[in-house]
C-alpha cells in the first residue's frame, strides 16, 4: 500500500466529515461503547492472523469451533416449551418436532425451579403459569411420551435442582430401555449466575459447587453426551448487563467451574469437553457478533495456558444462543418478529450452535403456536434463504470487527483482574460485586430510553395512539394447578412409601459425607420420590442460602 497516498486520502476523507450527523442519534453500542465514524486498517495496526485470528476450527477458535461450520450442519434449532402439565407441553414439543425443530428445550415452572413440589403451600397460583410443572419421575415419562430420547437431544433450563430433573430425566429414558451413553443434551447448571443475575437459587454457594462437581463426575463417566453445565450469561445480560459484563461475568464462572473440578480431583480433560456456553443475543448487531468470537478467543487461550488442557476439545467454547427478552416490548409486538430476526441473525454470524428464537408475544404471556411457528420459521429463513451459511465466518478481517474484538477482549481481561483481586467469583458474589456492576448498568441504560438517547421503536418513538393488541394469547386455567396436585398425591399413594423413606435416609446420609449424590438420587428418582421430598432432604443437611444486604 502507498502509505502516503492512503494519509493524504483518509485526511480529506474526515475532513468531509467535520459537522456532519444527525445530533439527536448517540452513535453507542446498546452497551454504550463509543463506536467511531469509520475503522481503517490502523484500527488494527500489529494484527496478527495466525495468532489472533487464524482458521475456523483451529486455535484460537475466533473464527468458529468447527472447520466447515454450517456448510456441515446447520445450528440446532430449537425452541423453549413448557406449560400446564407434562400431557400440556408433551403436544407442543409433537408439534415443533413435526414443525422441523431439531432439539427441544424444557422450561420449567417457579416450583419446580425452587424445588417445591406443586401441592406445597408456596406453589400456589404459580403451577404451570411460566412453564411445565416436573414432581416426579412420573411427570417426565409423561412429557416424553412418544419421544425417543436416543434420537433428539434435550435441553433443560434448571439451575439449583438440576441434578433432580436429570436424574427424573435418565430414568425416564431408561424406562424405554435407552442408556445412559446413548442419551444427549444440556442441564443449564450453572448456580452462580443464580447468585449474581436470576436469583433462583435453593442451597449456599459452596454445598451448590459441591452438587455441580459431583454432576461432573458422574456424567464424564455414566452421560458422556450429556453438556453438564450450560454457563449463563444469558440472564446476566436480561438483568441489564453490558455485553462486556455478559461476556467477562459468564467466562469467569466458567473458569470457576474448572478449578472446583480441578480441585476435587477431576482431570480438565476428562470434563471440560462436555461444558457449553448460553449467550443472549441482543440487539446491536456487530457488538453480539464480536461478543461470541472474543469468548471463543479467551476460553482457548485460558484453558490451554492456565489450567493446562491437552485435548482440543477443551478449548472449544460451544454455545447456545437465545435471543434478548429483555428487548421484546408489548407495545407493536409485531415488531419483536424483526428484532428476532435481527438477533437470530447476528447468533449465526457469530458461530452459534444452537439457537432459540423469542415469540413476539413472550413479553404478553406464553407463547402461542402460531408465534412459536413463526419464531421457529425465522430461524428456517435464515439457514435455508439469506445465503448467510455459504461461507464461513464472512465478516473476518473486517476493520470494525476486529478492532473491536480485541477492544473488548481487553475489557473482559480488566473485569477477570479484579475478579480475582476480590478474591475470585464466590467471594466477589459475596461482596456484590457483580450485582452492583449490574445495576449501575441497567440503571445508566434505563435513564438513555428516558432521554430518548436510545430509541427503541413503538416505545419512545414512532409510538401509535390508542394502540390495540389483537394477538390471541395462551391462557393458563386453573383447572392445571388442581389436577397437577392430585398428579403427585396419587404418585405418593402408588409407590412403595418404605423404599421413598429408606432412599431418602440413604441421600442423607450421602450429603453428610462425601460421597457422589448423583448415583443415590438416581436411586431416589426410580422410586418416584418427588423433587420437593429430595430437595428438603438435602435442604435439611446443606440448609438455605439468604442473599446479604448489599448497600
Amino acid at each position: 500500500m502507498d502509505r502516503k497516498k492512503y494519509e493524504d486520502r483518509k485526511k480529506r476523507y474526515f475532513d468531509t466529515l467535520s459537522g456532519c450527523g444527525c445530533q439527536d442519534i448517540e452513535y453507542t453500542t446498546v452497551s454504550g461503547e463509543e463506536v467511531k465514524e469509520l475503522y481503517t486498517p490502523d484500527d488494527i495496526e500489529g494484527f496478527d492472523y495466525n495468532e489472533e485470528l487464524g482458521f475456523p476450527g483451529q486455535y484460537p477458535y475466533t473464527r468458529g469451533v468447527y472447520p466447515n461450520m454450517y456448510r456441515g450442519r446447520f445450528w440446532t434449532q430449537r425452541q423453549f416449551a413448557g406449560f400446564g402439565t407434562p400431557k400440556d407441553t408433551n403436544g407442543r414439543y409433537h408439534y415443533l418436532l413435526d414443525h422441523g425443530q431439531m432439539g427441544l428445550s424444557v422450561d420449567f415452572d417457579m416450583p419446580t425451579i425452587m424445588g417445591y413440589d406443586s401441592d406445597h403451600k408456596r406453589s400456589e397460583g404459580e403451577v404451570g403459569r411460566c412453564g411445565v410443572a416436573i414432581d416426579s419421575l412420573k411427570d417426565m415419562e409423561l412429557l416424553f411420551d412418544g419421544i425417543d430420547p436416543g434420537a433428539i437431544t434435550t435441553s433443560m433450563t434448571i439451575n439449583a435442582p438440576a441434578s433432580i430433573m436429570l436424574a427424573f430425566y435418565l430414568c425416564a429414558g431408561e424406562k424405554k430401555g435407552t442408556a445412559f451413553e446413548k442419551m444427549g443434551g444440556t442441564i443449564q447448571n450453572d448456580i452462580l449466575k443464580e447468585y449474581i443475575a436470576q436469583k433462583s437459587w435453593i442451597f449456599p454457594p459452596e454445598e451448590s459447587i459441591r452438587i455441580i462437581t459431583d454432576i461432573l463426575a458422574f456424567c464424564t463417566d455414566h452421560v458422556p453426551r450429556w453438556n453438564t453445565i450450560s454457563i449463563s450469561g444469558y440472564h446476566i445480560r436480561e438483568a441489564g448487563s453490558t455485553a462486556i459484563q455478559e461476556l467477562a461475568f459468564t467466562l469467569a464462572d466458567g473458569f470457576a467451574y474448572v478449578e472446583a473440578g480441578i480441585a476435587a480431583g477431576l482431570d480438565v480433560d476428562k470434563f471440560a469437553p462436555r461444558l457449553s456456553f448460553f449467550f443472549n443475543a441482543h440487539l446491536d448487531f456487530f457488538e453480539e457478533i464480536v461478543k461470541y468470537r472474543v469468548a471463543r478467543r479467551i476460553w482457548a487461550k485460558r484453558m490451554r495456558q492456565q489450567y493446562g488442557a491437552k485435548d482440543p476439545k477443551s478449548l472449544l467454547l460451544r454455545f447456545h444462543t437465545q435471543t434478548a427478552g429483555c428487548s421484546l416490548t408489548a407495545q407493536q409486538p409485531e415488531n419483536n418478529i424483526v428484532r428476532t430476526a435481527f438477533q437470530g441473525m447476528s447468533a449465526v454470524l457469530g458461530g452459534t450452535q444452537s439457537l432459540h428464537t423469542n415469540s413476539m408475544d413472550e413479553v404478553l404471556a406464553l407463547p402461542s403456536e402460531k408465534a412459536v411457528r413463526i419464531a421457529l420459521r425465522t430461524q428456517q429463513l435464515i439457514a435455508y434463504e439469506t445465503g448467510v451459511i455459504n461461507t464461513i465466518d464472512p465478516l473476518a478481517g473486517s476493520y470494525f470487527i476486529e478492532a473491536k474484538t480485541t477492544e473488548m477482549e481487553e475489557a473482559a481481561e480488566e473485569y477477570f483482574h479484579k475478579i480475582d483481586e476480590l478474591g475470585g467469583v464466590v467471594k466477589a458474589i459475596d461482596r456484590g460485586f457483580f450485582q452492583r456492576e449490574i445495576q449501575k448498568s441497567a440503571y445508566e441504560y434505563q435513564k438513555a430510553v428516558e432521554a430518548g438517547r436510545k430509541v427503541i421503536v413503538g416505545v419512545n418513538r414512532f409510538r401509535l395512539e390508542n394502540e390495540e393488541i389483537d394477538i390471541p394469547l395462551l391462557r393458563i386455567d386453573e383447572e392445571v394447578e388442581r389436577e397437577q396436585k392430585k398428579a403427585v398425591q396419587d404418585v405418593r399413594e402408588a409407590r412403595d412409601n418404605d423404599k421413598v423413606s429408606r432412599e431418602l435416609e440413604r441421600l442423607r446420609a450421602a450429603a453428610e459425607g462425601t460421597e457422589n449424590l448423583m448415583p443415590v438420587i438416581i436411586d431416589c428418582a426410580r422410586c418416584y420420590c418427588t423433587e420437593g421430598e429430595i430437595t428438603d432432604t438435602l435442604k435439611g443437611v446443606f440448609g438455605e442460602y439468604i442473599e446479604p444486604l448489599f448497600i
